[in-house]
């Protein structure tokens, strides 16, 4: 553990000391958005962050950092605010997010700011057409487009920026490193701040261990109003009463999710796939619209149906996983998760966060057969328990180990033999802080008395990956 953290803090001393950031201080036109558009009062967590954020900004140095917060906590509109000081010093800012959905509807919510100040603002997606994108292409090099929006149609040659003092990348664990750096290399002779966004809460530990070479923010509370999403665990055999709900629901003008594990049937898992399940809500509700999602569509047809949900011409949505990051419906007030036992309990947080967006009640169901192992039935009395994305990631950590919670194995960060990160996370710390010591006094570890420390570091395996320059 001492070894891992002294290599990710000297990556980090290194970084710092090699890349100059440009300096952002002019805050002039954040005030102006303070004082005359901003909608609401931001929590105490988001202003600790944007903080943070601006001390990175105008310190000179490049910024790194990692921005986690659950689902609904406010992150897009402290990212307006970071957006807002690189073009308070005249440079421009873009965000990269994974899917086209989510880059819709990040455009949408920051373009209603960006609106109020006159700011230019522009979506660069797969489905933008050619002619459209030319005045994208000539507006970015001449620095008149402040603002881009897009997914990895960013990545490629012909966007190039005039000044990118800010790059966003949103949920960042789905992107690989080497298309992140194509972000960061946009601009020949310096390299923008970095900030990457993700609503999947980190344990601490995982969080030091693997992201230990960038700073980590937290935004750790909800905005006011929201009411805490209920959540009760049924077995199959209360299907009708669940029915009863959820149409009492749909009465009052509410949507719902219905969400399955599988699409095929497989012999092995006895599941209701998602065409039976269709079939059966289609039965039950003959008069509700009914959309249906799943990985194998198109994505034109998803995001047709997608589209539908969101504009409300549909009442009830079936769908896979697919609708697990950043899909935001505030009308929507029900999540039924079928089959509860076959997900994890990160996945099953976060598709508990579709719901829950608006100011109404919303509630989770979680549906299972009466056969759960003792480690379905933990995952599902967490969700039940609470709706703290920490604790249900911590819960997740001890059941799952780290090697399947960030599909980490590939980057060869964590063969530990002995120590384990959901267990050992004080110790951890301590190791952190020793580490930190020792290169405090001695960053290149110079000092007869870290000679064999040095010799320890340069036999650990080369291979291991440096993500630290690309976050």
């Amino acid at each position: 553990m001492f070894f891992i953290q002294l290599q990710l803090i000297k990556l980090k001393l290194v970084r710092q000391g090699k890349f100059k950031g440009i300096v952002f201080s002019d805050t002039a036109i954040l005030t102006k958005f303070y004082k005359e558009h901003l909608p609401f009062d931001l929590t105490n967590a988001q202003k600790k962050v944007v903080r943070e954020i601006y001390t990175d900004m105008k310190s000179g140095k490049q910024m790194n950092r990692l921005l986690q917060g659950d689902v609904g906590s406010g992150k897009t509109i402290v990212a307006f605010i970071s957006i807002l000081l690189a073009i308070g010093g005249d440079a421009q800012a873009a965000l990269m997010a994974p899917t086209e959905i989510l880059a819709q509807q990040h455009y949408a919510n920051l373009k209603k700011y960006a609106d109020k100040m006159d700011i230019p603002i522009a979506l660069l997606t797969g489905s933008v057409k050619k002619s459209a994108r030319k005045p994208i292409h000539e507006q970015l090099v001449e620095g008149t487009l402040k603002i881009l929006i897009g997914t990895h149609a960013l990545l490629e040659e012909e966007v190039k920026f005039k000044k990118l003092g800010l790059a966003i990348i949103d949920e960042q664990h789905r992107f690989g490193v080497a298309q992140r750096s194509k972000l960061w290399q946009k601009n020949a002779d310096f390299y923008p701040h970095v900030l990457v966004m993700t609503a999947t809460p980190i344990p601490r530990t995982l969080a030091m261990t693997l992201y230990g070479d960038l700073e980590i923010s937290v935004i750790d509370e909800l905005p006011k109003g929201r009411k805490p999403i209920k959540t009760t665990h049924r077995f199959d055999s209360h299907r009708l009463q669940v029915n009863g709900f959820i149409k009492t629901q749909l009465e009052v003008g509410r949507q719902i999710y219905m969400v399955y594990p599988l699409i095929e049937e497989s012999e092995k898992l006895d599941l209701k796939h998602l065409m039976d399940g269709y079939e059966s809500i289609a039965r039950a509700f003959p008069d509700v619209p009914i959309s249906i999602v799943h990985g194998q569509m198109k994505p034109e047809a998803k995001d047709y149906e997608m589209a539908r949900f969101v504009k409300g011409e549909t009442k009830i949505m079936v769908a896979t996983t697919v609708i697990e990051v950043g899909v935001d419906v505030p009308n929507a007030s029900v999540m039924v998760i079928e089959s509860a036992q076959r997900f994890g309990l990160s996945q099953m947080h976060q598709l508990r966060g579709r719901v829950g967006r608006g100011a109404e009640q919303s509630y989770c169901i979680l549906m299972t057969d009466h056969k759960l192992s003792a480690e379905s039935k933990t995952r599902i009395e967490t969700m039940v328990r609470t709706n703290n994305g920490f604790e249900i990631a911590e819960t997740d950590l001890k059941l799952r180990g780290p090697g399947d919670l960030m599909g980490t194995q590939q980057s060869g960060a964590l063969d530990l033999l002995i120590a384990d990160l959901g267990k050992d996370g004080e110790l951890l710390q301590q190791a952190r802080e020793a580490a930190q010591l020792v290169l405090e006094k001695d960053p290149l570890l110079q000092q007869p008395e870290n000679h064999l420390i040095l010799q320890q570091i340069e036999s650990i395996k080369k291979a291991a990956v440096n993500w630290s320059r690309i976050s």
